[in-house]
């Protein structure tokens, strides 16, 4: 199984350095750093954590403050730490999207399960968000296609089945991708020469 890397932002510490040594002890890659400043360049010069662990009360840059410039700028889930169990603290940090929210002191034991929790619901909202890229980017291609197949039908005046075929056909033989002849074909059908592989009848009209 891959390790984990977590990112400790706390600015006591002793706290720091004993839950950075129980975090390591339990199999993980930490990352240190004793303000949201300091961790901006922890991100920015390490690999990328997998999770963060915040102080809601930092000296400088706020917990909160860090916890949106890590959602911004490097969808880095996060749980916060605070020494305070205040109901609206809570429902700020669930607010911003935080995974968990542990109350100090804390004990390495107990808090394993909430961060085994985290990082598993971190995955999942990993592979959540890189579907509906799948998503946007298989929609946006689709669209291309359909625009470019319906140029091809209207000056050919084929049926859309064997103007996909031959264009499907045109990528073989070019050993192009179909998305690519599809955006050529929008910005300039002179450029592609589909006449070889559309039917017969069609040729002399063929794309030069």
């Amino acid at each position: 199984m891959p390790i984990h890397t977590i990112l400790l932002v706390e600015d006591d510490r002793l706290i720091l350095h004993t839950l950075a040594q129980g975090l390591s002890d339990a199999g993980y890659h930490v990352l240190e750093a004793e303000s949201g400043e300091d961790a901006i360049q922890v991100c920015t010069q390490e690999n990328h954590p997998d999770l963060a662990l915040l102080d809601m009360r930092l000296t400088g840059m706020s917990g909160i403050d860090f916890a949106q410039w890590l959602k911004i700028t490097l969808g880095i889930p996060f749980l916060f730490l605070s020494a305070y169990d205040d109901p609206e603290i809570v429902a700020d940090a669930a607010e911003l999207g935080a995974l968990g929210y542990l109350v100090k002191p804390l004990n390495i034991p107990q808090i394993l399960p909430s961060i085994r929790t985290a990082l598993q619901r971190a995955e999942e909202i990993q592979k959540l968000q890189q579907a509906e890229i799948d998503l946007s980017t298989a929609m946006k291609t689709s669209r291309t296609i359909s625009m470019a197949i319906g140029l091809l039908m209207e000056r050919f005046g084929t049926r859309e089945d064997e103007t996909f075929d031959a264009m499907r056909a045109y990528c073989r033989s070019n050993r192009k991708k179909m998305i690519e002849v599809a955006a050529k074909i929008i910005e300039n059908r002179q450029q592609i020469d589909l006449s070889s592989y559309l039917p017969a009848q069609q040729h002399d009209s063929g794309i030069t």
